[in-house]
């Protein structure tokens, strides 16, 4: 099961190592990555598979969150087929 992960907000230096880390320490692989600076402002795209992961999905959005809250950033984390049926023509 894979999960996208997005990112966007004002731009500082660890962003995506804090994101990183805790998909490291819930053994989740991050499987492909797309960031961009445009101006100030930072935006992520990550794809992560998370068949192996050591926490439930709720639980992880959760911690995601509070993160992007503490960072000042919008961290919206989905499931590949909820974001897949939202995009399908």
């Amino acid at each position: 099961m894979r999960t996208i992960i997005s990112v966007i907000g004002k731009d500082a230096v660890g962003i995506i190592a804090k994101i990183s880390a805790i998909l490291s320490s819930h053994k989740i692989n991050v499987l492909d990555i797309t960031q961009s600076v445009l101006d100030d402002m930072f935006v992520m795209v990550m794809l992560a598979d998370i068949s192996q992961s050591l926490v439930d999905f709720p639980s992880l959005v959760s911690e995601l969150d509070s993160l992007g809250n503490e960072l000042g950033l919008k961290i919206h984390t989905m499931h590949e087929d909820v974001f897949n049926s939202m995009h399908r023509i």
